[in-house]
């Protein structure tokens, strides 16, 4: 950061060639000392997992307690709808813009310096508290099997694994993704087929005088009260809907380290819809069919504080297949502790090359690890995690996922807004949209779509900060809750007061070939593996093609 203005000088020479299929023209941030080593097999697995965490396996239960079997399926409805919008629209920009810290160094681009700043800081920090809320979460998990470790314990114990996940390079770390995200993704078949079998009576049920459920069950519940506490209860679902689902946007980051984005990026976008389908909207609807919202064994409810999933295992007589999904479970925890890990050394990184972070933070090591980010994203997002050892993991997990949640909406809303933006640029420039390198069939409808329910939601999270579900309005209560805003009000207008100048950026102006990608060969990406890793290749193409 120079004279007020972010730096968005070159660190690679003009027309210099990248693998023999792209070449960049001005840097803006584009080349740094990161290493292309994810294939389109990482991302598409990355986009695929990613955000499957505590938000589905775990805070769906708090969800279907607090808005009902109908509130928290509409909820997944309505928050898969805005990640689908948001998904296109960074398929569309990474291709052509693929740099790290992707989402700040787009909103830098097109649509103020200011904004970036705040955007930058708060997804750093959003990455911060979704490894805290994972170490937490990891206790209640683990309670299921034993309550003898203590708390401190197994945070430290996976702390240090998913240190390990980054530390030990990015090729370890997209390797550990696509084994997490093949184990998720093979395990939600197994969690449809049979909780359906569950519902419908087929399962043993639990033997004794007072047995918790009754089958078959159906859609009783639904029939019963589809709706918790109403409309207020409807919106108190939506800041763990939108946490579960955060994380989907990091294949806008690993672009950069991508041998071809114009191939890896959009199957990652392609395949939004499986994810979508069938780990959150089946998903959910199978927690409906299958737990009751009063079970008082629900996380966050007065019981064990279990996840719904392992609830419904139990009580149908089958604690195999509980187990099993409490372990499948715990992956998750690995799988987005770590790649949050990732995301928010990157995030350190873009703001470096951009002037709003400290210098160390632009450098990587020999094997392209960002270890100043690494650091201090891994330290402070592992030392928030014990709050939870004098705090209810419940609460420690609400608290985390209404944070989390708001600086979600704020990033995807930028996202949707750089997007048309870019949009806007390119048209005012004389260009045409087959110019594109990849070009997005659902602009602008989708990018509209999401920018405003993204602004809708955050009034309405406002007003279930100042009249909180079962609860009195608090002045403590609403700064728990709305915290995230504030802290994205004071960076923007304290960038605002350094920065000075236009409110945006004035599109006639900006250069649509800086930082850009250009694409020579589309076709060309590393040569191919042998032996066991081209067959495992083969098989998740098969899968995803």
């Amino acid at each position: 950061m120079s004279d007020g203005k972010p730096d968005y000088s070159s660190t690679e020479k003009e027309g210099q060639v990248a693998v023999g299929e792209t070449f960049h023209q001005g840097d803006y941030g584009a080349e740094t000392e990161l290493q292309r080593r994810l294939t389109t097999r990482h991302v598409t697995m990355i986009a695929l997992g990613s955000s499957i965490g505590m938000g589905l396996w775990l805070g769906s239960g708090k969800s279907l307690a607090s808005g009902g079997p109908a509130g928290i399926f509409v909820g997944y409805v309505l928050a898969g709808s805005m990640i689908w919008s948001v998904s296109h629209s960074i398929g569309e920009m990474a291709v052509m813009y693929p740099l790290p810290s992707a989402f700040v160094q787009w909103t830098g681009k097109f649509v103020d310096p200011s904004a970036a700043f705040a955007l930058g800081w708060a997804y750093w920090f959003s990455y911060v508290i979704t490894i805290a809320n994972e170490l937490s979460a990891v206790c209640t998990v683990l309670g299921f099997w034993t309550d003898k470790v203590p708390v401190a314990a197994w945070i430290t114990i996976f702390w240090l694994v998913i240190i390990a996940v980054n530390v030990f390079g990015v090729n370890v770390f997209g390797e550990v993704e696509v084994i997490c995200s093949t184990i998720k993704f093979g395990w939600i078949f197994v969690v449809i087929i049979s909780m359906i079998v569950i519902s419908a009576g087929g399962a043993p049920g639990v033997k004794g005088p007072n047995p918790p459920q009754t089958y078959p069950v159906g859609f009783r519940y639904w029939n019963e009260e589809p709706f918790i506490n109403g409309f207020k209860g409807f919106l108190s679902v939506m800041p763990t809907c939108i946490f579960a689902m955060s994380g989907s946007e990091n294949s806008g980051l690993v672009a950069a380290e991508t041998d071809n984005p114009k191939k890896a990026v959009p199957r990652a976008v392609g395949s939004i819809w499986i994810r979508l389908s069938l780990f959150y909207l089946l998903g959910a609807l199978m927690v409906t069919i299958t737990v009751d919202p009063k079970n008082e064994n629900l996380f966050g409810a007065g019981g064990i504080n279990a996840s719904p999933f392992v609830i419904a295992y139990r009580e149908a007589g089958l604690p195999p297949l509980a187990h099993m999904m409490n372990a499948v479970i715990f992956i998750s925890v690995v799988s987005t502790g770590s790649i949050s890990g990732y995301g928010g050394s990157r995030t350190t990184m873009g703001l470096a090359h951009l002037g709003m972070a400290p210098a160390p933070f632009k450098k990587a090591d020999g094997t392209g690890r960002p270890l100043w980010g690494l650091f201090a994203t891994l330290l402070l997002g592992g030392g928030l995690a014990y709050l939870n050892v004098n705090h209810n993991g419940a609460d420690v997990f609400t608290w985390f996922s209404n944070l989390t949640s708001l600086f979600t909406l704020f990033g995807w809303g930028m996202i949707c807004l750089s997007h048309i933006r870019m949009r806007k640029a390119w048209k005012l420039q004389g260009r045409e949209p087959s110019e594109l390198p990849w070009k997005s069939w659902t602009y602008p409808y989708a990018a509209w779509w999401g920018l405003a329910w993204c602004m809708i939601l955050i009034v309405a999270e406002f007003y279930l900060s100042v009249w909180p579900l079962h609860a009195d309005p608090d002045a403590e209560t609403f700064f728990a809750n709305y915290v995230s805003v504030i802290l994205i009000i004071i960076c923007y207008l304290g960038a605002r007061v350094y920065y000075r100048g236009a409110w945006w950026v004035n599109l006639s102006e900006v250069d649509l070939d800086q930082s850009r990608r250009f694409y020579v060969d589309s076709d060309i990406e590393k040569p191919k593996k042998k032996g066991a890793m081209a067959v495992a290749s083969k098989v998740v193409g098969a899968v995803f093609n």
